[in-house]
């Protein structure tokens, strides 16, 4: 029985109309390549130049798993107070049982700090002595109210699964300035995963090298990066050799397998890290005194504030990308018992994130440097379970610093009850479009092909993706 190819099964079949559209799609796509100059594919690790030159090099994303409550951390509401008790009046949308739709004021105090005057929470005071250096965006709005929805959004623009994270875009576009680390770290929990865990930090249609690369915080910082056994001198290379030899000669008959591209590439790396990612991991020569501004040694907030002091070991190595999660599951997901539930996880990651900020300030490294505070969506300004609040896809607050956004900067607002952005509106394509700008990348040129058309990180066909200027202090050809 003959073998048949797929473009004839199309042709066969359903009246032909398959190869109808196969030819449709085909031929929009070689009128795209035809009217543009080639798109580069990447499948290395090399660092190479951006669209225009960019304020910042590197980037250290803080996600905080669990859609953190506006109104109890950064955006107070003093109507809820005089309405409490009171029902929504237009109501809000519910997303699991228990919402009784009654105002509830915020069980925190808030004070203004610095110049800038930001109101910060009584849960958060050490980022409120550091507001002066952050730039917060009071208006973000996302698609979707479930926790995994909600930050695939946060990380890809879109809710599925499926799409390359931010943090393989850049990798992919910028590469990474050392050889000898991955361009894309992922620090976490040793306890377990948040939700989502992997497809957190992953590649999605790039190649795989450039999905997040998990940091062990003691012992060997990537698994099986060590042989079980020790060897004589020389024998490890050898190996190395003699396996990329075979796998040349592999890859040579099936060109364009990416999965066996970036296999390569990672053994060669695995070979490389075996002594630098050890002396990142190695915080012996740190002093006392950083010790004790990320609080390493402090059974609460030690655990995070480690991650933090990792993150800038590792963005002052030449590493691309840092992604910090907090610990297992989403522990800002307070449907009950709010103030104590928040407490504790804003107890837990306060100290380590305002000592970052700081860090990379003392060192020269923030200019450089975005260091990037946010979860996946905010919370509903009404009642849950007497005292909790449910998700909220329509309003949410997050901050960034350094690498060209303002410092200082309050952006965007609120209605009265916290529950809708409605002034300087941010979406999270414009959010991702431009992080993208402040490292020389213009999102509508940062493409990939897959799947017969050419992929962008804002998505930016479908979702209209703009760089919002005013949240930038610099003039890099702003679009």
């Amino acid at each position: 029985m003959p073998v048949l190819s797929r473009r004839s099964i199309l042709e066969l079949t359903s009246l032909g109309f398959g190869r109808v559209v196969l030819s449709h799609l085909l031929s929009d796509s070689r009128a795209a390549a035809s009217s543009n100059a080639p798109v580069p594919v990447y499948n290395n690790l090399r660092a190479r130049e951006g669209h225009f030159p960019g304020r910042a090099r590197a980037v250290i994303q803080l996600i905080q798993n669990g859609g953190p409550s506006q109104m109890d951390l950064f955006d107070p509401k003093p109507m809820l107070a005089k309405m409490a008790g009171k029902p929504h009046p237009d109501g809000v949308e519910i997303h699991q049982p228990g919402n009784e739709n009654t105002l509830m004021p915020t069980p925190f105090e808030f004070r203004k700090y610095g110049r800038c005057g930001m109101d910060i929470s009584e849960a958060l005071p050490q980022q409120a002595e550091i507001v002066d250096k952050l730039c917060f965006i009071r208006s973000m709005h996302t698609e979707h109210n479930n926790h995994l929805e909600g930050l695939n959004m946060l990380l890809t623009c879109k809710i599925f699964p499926g799409r390359p994270v931010m943090g393989a875009w850049i990798s992919y576009a910028l590469g990474t300035e050392n050889q000898n680390l991955p361009a894309y770290v992922v620090l976490r929990d040793p306890k377990g995963y948040t939700i989502g865990a992997k497809q957190l930090w992953a590649n999605g249609y790039l190649p795989a090298l450039y999905q997040g690369v998990e940091f062990n915080m003691s012992g060997s910082p990537v698994h099986h990066l060590e042989p079980p056994e020790p060897l004589p001198p020389g024998v490890q290379r050898g190996n190395l050799d003699y396996l990329a030899r075979l796998n040349r000669m592999h890859s040579d008959s099936r060109p364009r397998e990416t999965e066996l591209e970036s296999r390569i590439e990672n053994f060669e790396l695995a070979a490389r890290m075996q002594v630098e990612a050890m002396d990142v991991l190695d915080i012996s020569n740190e002093p006392a005194s950083v010790r004790k501004l990320y609080a390493v040694d402090d059974p609460v907030r030690g655990a995070y504030g480690m991650r933090c002091l990792m993150a800038r070991r590792l963005v002052e190595a030449g590493v691309r990308f840092v992604q910090v999660t907090t610990r297992p599951g989403q522990p800002w997901d307070q449907h009950n018992n709010l103030k104590k539930s928040l407490t504790r996880i804003a107890t837990e990651t306060d100290q380590g994130t305002a000592a970052l900020v700081r860090d990379l300030e003392e060192r020269g490294l923030l200019d450089s440097t975005i260091v990037m505070w946010a979860g996946e969506f905010g919370r509903l300004p009404t009642t849950q379970n007497a005292d909790g609040r449910d998700h909220n896809r329509n309003a949410f607050t997050l901050w960034f610093a350094g690498g060209g956004f303002k410092a200082g900067l309050i952006y965007g607002e609120t209605d009265d009850l916290g529950y809708k952005s409605v002034v300087d509106r941010v979406s999270v394509p414009d959010m991702i479009a431009t992080v993208l700008h402040q490292l020389g990348l213009d999102h509508r040129k940062t493409q990939y092909p897959h799947g017969g058309r050419m992929e962008t990180p804002s998505d930016v066909t479908v979702t209209g993706a703009r760089v919002i200027g005013d949240l930038v202090s610099n003039d890099l050809n702003a679009a």
